[in-house]
């Protein structure tokens, strides 16, 4: 288990309770999909008569937030360690944390991701009693980062990092020399962060020796400080308010379509299509459309219909030479009931490419967002740790909350299968490269199957209804004959075509 920063055991003591217990009417549980436990659909009309939950429901409510505590593992451990001489994948970037220089370029790198975690007290979601979405919005958020990230690379300046964020200073890793004669393997060398949140005693070095990161100059520093404003706005669109076009009340709104509310748990199939709607719907972003693989199929004619508006006019207009930029959303499934370990290869190759924006996924019952990987460890975001709801409609609110400090890492082998795989491609010719770049990476898969595919054409080539920049909900099957039934009998396949 990887740590958390201390101010995490405040939600371990019980931030939550209160507000479930003022909000939330229990109802039983039943098992639902891979991320968790979901309330039976059956209603209670005498509890909808109620406004106010009882004491007894006060309670229950207590006790599943304790449940839910353990269940989403929130402990205060050591720091996650690194491995010095191995790289750190990042996105499409390499670190080899072999020296405070390196260490800084990845701590710059991962504190300047936008991390969207749980929150409670915002306004309540329409049409229920939920002021929070903590133990139900984790996959939800975790969409969130990956668009988060999509909107980064698509209006920040190129290797843009947080100029703020060194006032992040406890940061929370450390890097270990392996097995040196000096050291023995698995003994780590002075942090490069503060101790907070360990358990275990450290000796502190001595102010003036410690490394002075702040003092440091970027040469993008300038150009970052200039690109602030409009960080700040996108970040304002994930506010938790009703009217941000990214913020949990309107993708809950949008879900509604695919038969999802406030309190279900999403996959990370649907998570995608609301996202593609939510894009879609919205005017705060121009020049920037989704789009989401059908079948594991990514259909490049509809994706270049998609972006070139002008091939839907009749005739086509020549002199409109205006391309969106496109983020591809790849629902996939890794295996079957687990991890199928032919594909790690291929996973680490695509987390290598500058083009993919991650991947929301996770462990069972427990969705995270993947941003890269050292050796045989995922590296991630957590949204499992609930904040207060922050006022991105006051000027200059503070972007502290919405960035993270601590890095945490997984096996590979702890990945839940069901995941959703993200790119960016900013014009037509980053396109092609994304095309050619992503098939490579997909044939260093040992197994027959690739776990996507592009073709050439438009789904509806295929037989398909439609492409995927207008489809509803979750992806069509085609499943080779004999396998439909067996698929069918699955309880998490629903969503996804096995490989």
């Amino acid at each position: 288990m990887n740590s958390v920063s201390p101010s995490a055991a405040q939600y371990i003591g019980g931030v939550m309770q209160d507000e479930l217990g003022e909000n939330r009417r229990q109802q039983p549980m039943e098992r639902q999909g891979s991320f968790g436990l979901r309330p039976s659909q059956t209603p209670d009309p005498s509890r909808e008569a109620v406004g106010e939950p009882d004491e007894m429901d006060k309670l229950k409510a207590k006790l599943m937030s304790a449940w839910n505590n353990v269940k989403y593992g929130w402990t205060v451990k050591s720091k996650t360690s690194f491995n010095k001489t191995s790289p750190v994948t990042v996105l499409g970037h390499s670190y080899v944390l072999n020296s405070d220089d390196e260490v800084e370029r990845f701590r710059l790198a991962f504190v300047s991701r936008i991390w969207l975690t749980y929150r409670r007290e915002f306004p309540q979601l329409e049409g229920s009693t939920w002021t929070t979405d903590c133990g139900w919005g984790c996959m939800l958020r975790s969409g969130q980062m990956l668009l988060a990230q999509g909107l980064l690379v698509h209006l920040m300046p190129r290797e843009w990092a947080w100029p703020d964020a060194q006032q992040l200073t406890d940061v929370d890793f450390e890097v270990f020399r392996p097995r040196s004669p000096a050291r023995a393997g698995g003994v780590p060398i002075p942090s490069f962060g503060s101790p907070r949140g360990s358990n275990t005693p450290e000796k502190s070095l001595p102010s003036e020796q410690m490394p002075k990161y702040s003092q440091k100059k970027r040469p993008e520093c300038a150009r970052d400080r200039q690109a602030e404003p409009v960080h700040h706005r996108l970040v304002t669109w994930f506010g938790d308010q009703p009217p941000a076009p990214f913020g949990v009340h309107q993708l809950v709104e949008i879900g509604k379509s695919s038969g999802k509310k406030a309190g279900d748990w999403y996959g990370p199939s649907i998570v995608a299509h609301i996202l593609r709607k939510a894009v879609a719907k919205t005017s705060v972003v121009h020049n920037l459309a989704v789009y989401v693989a059908q079948d594991c199929t990514v259909y490049k004619e509809d994706v270049v219909h998609l972006c070139d508006p002008s091939l839907s006019q009749t005739p086509p207009d020549p002199p409109s030479q205006a391309w969106k930029s496109v983020i591809i959303l790849v629902p996939v499934r890794l295996g079957g009931e687990a991890l199928n370990p032919s594909y790690i290869e291929c996973v680490k190759n695509i987390l290598k490419l500058e083009c993919c924006i991650g991947i929301i996924g996770g462990k069972p019952k427990h969705s995270l967002y993947f941003i890269g990987f050292q050796d045989e460890q995922l590296l991630y975001l957590d949204p499992h740790y609930c904040q207060p709801v922050v006022d991105v409609t006051q000027v200059n609110f503070s972007l502290e909350s919405f960035h993270c400090s601590s890095p945490k890492k997984m096996p590979f082998n702890r990945m839940d299968p069901s995941c959703t795989i993200g790119f960016y491609a900013k014009n037509k010719k980053d396109f092609e490269s994304l095309c050619s770049a992503v098939s490579v990476a997909l044939s260093s898969s040992k197994e027959k199957y690739p776990i996507f595919t592009f073709v050439e054409g438009q789904g509806q080539d295929y037989g398909l209804e439609g492409h995927s920049s207008n489809h509803s909900g979750p992806a069509a099957h085609i499943l080779p004959p004999g396998k439909l039934g067996r698929s069918n009998n699955r309880r998490n396949s629903d969503e996804f075509v096995f490989l």
